[in-house]
């Protein structure tokens, strides 16, 4: 393998303001067919972050309108909808060529405490440790899994991953098409919560739709698939650090009509619960 240096995710991620509610931001990998969903979500994130003061964000609602190019700059609008005593409102609208390719609402919140305080039990499943480059490198299975899964344990990556269900890469069905990823940043991040909130929202678009196929023994990278994000939903629930270890838990309760859902739930190593992530997208086989 490589031992190429991450790439720096805040720097990619990183807008220059050029008006009052108005921010640049660039693609940060220019090779893409098309801008990276999980790039716009966490640039939308950061540009509405700047428009409030003293509350993180507990919400964001988004729906991917046209294709990003990755070889222009995009331009972020803020739209400040409302500052209430407990919650703030933002609208976010990302631009190219002057026209709207991504769109969401931002919600924040005062922290406040409450008496309800629950959250689901995270699942059994193997540590990050038992699933690094060189358990799993040792393995047959590795050299049967596709070049782009394998691109997974190379060091270059912004986001580490560690899928737990191997053998869907090389087609075998997941019973009822749960499916589990370590992620984390590659590099450690400033303690800016906001920084870390956008950073797990990139994270989040990151194959959230192969929970749809999970199911069949197959994935989106096999070449007979065509998929594309059609909006994205994510909350988050209580504090955490995305350049620490964390479970994604996924999984896809409904397919039809060429589309799928996807849902998934993020938890800390210690088993807290800390956002949960929903999204359906455009799934066809290939014409």
């Amino acid at each position: 393998m490589s031992m190429s240096i991450p790439i720096d995710l805040p720097a990619a991620l990183d807008l220059e303001a050029i008006e009052v509610n108005l921010f640049r931001g660039k693609c940060q990998n220019r090779s893409l067919q098309r801008v990276f969903g999980g790039q716009l979500i966490a640039q939308s994130m950061l540009a509405a972050s700047r428009s409030v003061e003293s509350r993180l964000a507990h919400s964001l609602h988004g729906y991917f309108i046209q294709q990003g190019d990755p070889q222009l700059p995009i331009l972020y609008q803020v739209e400040r909808l409302r500052d209430g005593k407990s919650y703030s409102t933002r609208r976010v609208t990302a631009i190219q060529h002057g026209h709207a390719i991504f769109s969401t609402i931002v919600s924040f919140h005062v922290e406040e405490q409450s008496q309800f305080d629950h959250q689901d039990k995270m699942p059994d499943v193997p540590p990050p440790e038992k699933l690094s480059a060189e358990e799993i490198g040792r393995l047959p299975i590795f050299l049967q899994m596709p070049d782009r899964i394998r691109r997974y344990y190379e060091p270059d990556r912004p986001i580490e991953l560690r899928p737990v269900e191997l053998g869907r890469y090389v087609g075998e069905k997941v019973d009822g098409g749960r499916i589990h990823v370590w992620i984390k940043t590659a590099a450690q991040l400033p303690d800016d919560p906001t920084l870390h909130m956008s950073a797990l929202a990139y994270a989040s678009d990151l194959s959230l739709l192969d929970a749809v196929m999970a199911r069949y023994g197959r994935t989106l990278f096999d070449g007979r698939m065509v998929s594309a994000s059609l909006d994205h939903a994510m909350w988050f629930h209580r504090p955490f650090r995305a350049d620490e270890w964390l479970l994604y838990a996924k999984d896809s309760p409904s397919a039809q009509s060429g589309r799928g859902f996807a849902r998934g739930m993020i938890f800390k190593s210690d088993g807290t619960l800390i956002a949960s992530v929903a999204q359906e997208g455009s799934v066809r086989e290939r014409r």
